[in-house]
């Protein structure tokens, strides 16, 4: 069997400054990679740095003592992969075929994201990782032990996605039109009271005759009335002083014109004519009687006063009342003239959402019912493909099932729909002969869980969204055979996606295409991590260490070079 292409793959993982690395570069190939080293040499380290991509939480307590800021940068070839490459196009990145994230981590918390160059955000980071990586370690653990997860993945596994987005959307939409349909109901039970209230308060603002601005207005009024006496002492005092009082500045200006008819009779050229003074006379006199006329109108009206005081005492209490202005107060006349439209036309709303509620119920249980049917079929398949990837890893006698707790024989109802349907789907397991099956979260160790994982991660291989999958903690609780049964079955997923794999058992890692072994080392008084590539001859070593320990013997070396051998028997051809 020859490998499938991958539609993206992980090509080159950089990290700077990050714990206790300093600076280090892993350049990854198809297939399965193999990640091996001592316990504490920084393997957690890498997979965090792939987190962090991931678009985890970052926290400056990982950035290496002493030093300011923390670099992780990835490239990945999505030349093979055209949902990613419509994914960048719609969140407005260029790409020609590669795809380069960067996070910065800096002590300042100003933390930094870049998609191939370009300023980005933690939710686009996530948006794309997703397509690119999966990390199947204790979170993909805890992911299997919870029930909700399981309608999920079987779905996934039978090509139900589609259906259940479908039936989704049905629901929301159902969802929504119950709500409003309770809320016209309950509108409708408190009509009577409501109705009477609206209309009080329509008829408050209509007979109250409030008018645009009219606060504004009497507000003026009230100032002027306020001020009568004033006004009247100013008025007079400009009417003397313009027309009627001795020495004005008319009677003046009429001195003025008589000097300058005397230099005139004599000297011509004054630039200031008879006209020019009559006509400021003029003026200056029609401005006087306007003063005049103005002084006869002022009056004192405490009555009007009154008025004015009471009826802006009004209007404060209808701003307080509806909304605190004017505007406010007639737009809300308005939208209670609407409100009571509505409500007067609450029992044909009623049958309305009623009728549609019906017609989206018949919808929405037919989907339901077509989801469930499939899924039950769907089950009895992922059941047996499970159940037979799991007897190939040592654990002959397990039973594995897929079981419907809800809605296997009761016909379905809207009462018994949720979000994903009328279905509650959960994994059950026994793995002695003889014991009953109980839910998955209480029967599996850790080491049966870890093949229970990578069991389903086989089986799903070809319908996950990711490209690139990193097995860290699989051979947890193994060893031995079945240890050499999980690095077949790494192969085996390696088939349909690029595999990063983190293990301390040299049964897994002969089965790997690419070697990597992460190791510590003090340099000028610093501990600092490196990952190295291994050829034929290093990687041979390595098996051996990790058989024997720190001293390598031709023992050790001959059991680690028929372990390789044995690999490459076990998956002949491209595969290896």
């Amino acid at each position: 069997m020859g490998r499938i292409a991958v539609g993206a793959m992980l090509r080159e993982l950089n990290i700077r400054n990050l714990a206790i690395i300093d600076e280090l570069q892993a350049l990854f190939t198809g297939g399965l990679n193999v990640i091996s080293g001592e316990t504490g040499a920084g393997k957690s380290i890498i997979i965090g740095a792939v987190s962090l991509l991931l678009g985890d939480r970052a926290s400056s307590d990982l950035i290496r003592s002493s030093e300011e800021s923390a670099e992780v940068e990835a490239l990945f070839d999505i030349s093979a992969n055209a949902e990613i490459q419509e994914r960048l196009t719609d969140l407005g990145f260029h790409h020609d075929g590669e795809l380069i994230l960067r996070r910065v981590v800096s002590r300042s918390g100003k933390n930094r994201i870049y998609v191939n160059g370009y300023a980005s955000t933690v939710s686009m980071l996530s948006s794309l990782s997703e397509l690119l990586v999966n990390i199947c370690g204790q979170h993909e653990h805890q992911i299997l032990l919870d029930v909700d997860n399981h309608i999920d993945l079987l779905d996934r596994f039978g090509g139900l996605m589609p259906l259940g987005t479908d039936y989704a959307a049905l629901f929301d939409g159902y969802q929504l039109l119950t709500k409003e349909l309770e809320r016209l109901k309950g509108a409708h039970a408190e009509r009577t009271t409501r109705e009477e209230l609206l209309s009080f308060q329509i008829r408050e603002i209509e007979e109250s005759g409030i008018v645009p601005d009219e606060d504004l207005i009497l507000q003026e009024e009230k100032k002027i009335l306020g001020n009568a006496q004033r006004l009247r002492e100013c008025t007079e005092t400009a009417y003397d002083l313009l027309y009627a009082g001795s020495g004005s500045v008319l009677e003046g200006l009429n001195g003025v014109m008589r000097a300058v008819q005397e230099i005139r009779e004599i000297d011509r050229s004054i630039a200031v004519t008879a006209e020019d003074l009559e006509t400021l006379s003029i003026s200056l006199e029609e401005t006087a009687f306007t003063v005049r006329d103005y002084l006869r109108d002022i009056t004192y009206d405490p009555v009007r006063l009154e008025e004015i005081d009471e009826r802006l005492q009004f209007i404060g209490l209808l701003k307080r009342k509806y909304g605190g202005s004017i505007e406010s107060i007639l737009r809300k006349k308005e939208e209670i003239s609407e409100e009571l439209k509505t409500i007067s036309s609450l029992e044909e709303n009623i049958q309305q959402v009623e009728q549609d509620i019906a017609r989206r119920e018949t919808d929405l249980i037919a989907t339901a019912d077509e989801l469930s049917c499939k899924r039950k079929g769907v089950a009895r398949v992922l059941s047996e493909a499970v159940e037979k990837e799991i007897h190939s890893m040592r654990m002959e006698n397990t039973v594995f099932e897929v079981r419907f707790l809800e809605g296997e024989t009761t016909a379905v109802t809207p009462a018994a729909l949720h979000r994903k349907g009328v279905d509650i789907v959960a994994f059950y397991l026994s793995t002695n002969l003889g014991e009953d099956l109980k839910p998955l979260n209480r029967i599996a160790s850790g080491g049966e869980l870890s093949r229970i994982v990578l069991a389903m991660k086989n089986v799903l291989a070809g319908t996950g969204t990711a490209d690139t999958v990193i097995f860290d903690e699989v051979d947890s609780g193994i060893g031995g055979a079945a240890a050499e049964v999980v690095g077949e079955k790494l192969k085996n997923v390696a088939d349909h996606h690029q595999v990063i794999c983190i293990t301390h058992l040299p049964q897994i890692a002969c089965f790997g295409d690419t070697h990597f072994v992460v190791a510590k080392e003090v340099r000028d008084g610093r501990t600092t991590t490196r990952v190295s590539h291994l050829n034929e001859g290093e990687r041979l070593d390595e098996i051996a260490r990790m058989l024997g320990g720190v001293e390598l013997t031709e023992k050790t070396k001959e059991h680690a070079s028929e372990m390789l051998k044995m690999a490459r028997r076990e998956c002949p051809g491209e595969r290896c």
